[in-house]
């Protein structure tokens, strides 16, 4: 685990750190070769289950999702969200974690927050739970429409003060989400951890997207969001072939059958 860690840790300033999100061990399967880190997000919640928020993701969500992940991961880092309302104080969160860390073998977890919640990491930490914080739009919190973070002097001060915060309290790295340009870039140049990037442009130390939006399974308009293939697409196209041959009688053949 620590060396997992460890190497993450070093690439920052020496390469960039690629991460995409897993609930499934096929996917994980399929992108382990190609991630430094594979995060089990909470958005599942709107992915998978179509909530309306990432607030109504439970643990016990997050945990099965995670166990199935695991099974697909031989190199990659895994890191699981804390989903909201399980890390409300120092006794929850290392509870809540501990579990995790038991039920799932990932190999840290990530929860979202600055000042409000460094006591709360410094706890996981004394107590060997590997942290990846997360600053900028927080979307457990956020309400209304998301706004990208660091435009006024003292918002920008803040997610400064955040980020140094969370590192001196033993985080490994630390999302930037939505936060401004030139923000991600001094953040990035000041603290010695790694930052993870998502919508924060190409100046942090790597990049994390939804494997469901790189994918083309999603209907995303927001800002960050690149599709790279569009495999929804090829699905129906795939359904709609095997309809034909069913109806047709041409499949199954002598070939597929016992």
């Amino acid at each position: 685990m620590v060396s997992k860690i460890n190497k993450i840790i070093s690439k920052k300033n020496n390469s960039k750190i690629v991460c995409l999100t897993a609930y499934s061990k096929n996917i994980a399967q399929a992108i382990d070769k190609h991630t430094d880190i594979i995060l089990v997000g909470d958005s599942l919640g709107s992915t998978l289950y179509n909530f309306k928020s990432t607030r109504s993701v439970t643990l016990e969500m997050m945990i099965k999702h995670s166990q199935s992940v695991r099974q697909g991961i031989s190199n990659s880092l895994m890191v699981v969200d804390m989903p909201y309302n399980t890390y409300n104080n120092t006794s929850q969160a290392l509870k809540n974690c501990k579990k995790i860390m038991k039920l799932t073998k990932c190999d840290a977890i990530k929860i979202e927050g600055g000042q409000k919640i460094i006591k709360i990491i410094e706890k996981l930490i004394k107590n060997n739970i590997p942290v990846m914080g997360h600053v900028g739009i927080l979307p457990q919190t956020t309400r209304g429409k998301f706004k990208s973070k660091g435009k006024s002097t003292k918002q920008r001060n803040q997610i400064i003060r955040d980020c140094k915060l969370i590192e001196n309290a033993g985080a490994f790295s630390i999302v930037l989400e939505c936060v401004q340009r030139k923000l991600a870039k001094e953040i990035s140049n000041s603290i010695k951890i790694p930052t993870i990037g998502i919508g924060s442009s190409n100046n942090c130390d790597g990049q994390i997207l939804v494997t469901d939006d790189v994918l083309g399974f999603t209907d995303s308009k927001m800002k960050f969001v690149k599709k790279f293939i569009d495999l929804k697409k090829s699905i129906t196209n795939a359904a709609k072939k095997f309809n034909k041959e069913v109806k047709s009688k041409k499949f199954p053949t002598k070939k597929h059958s016992y």
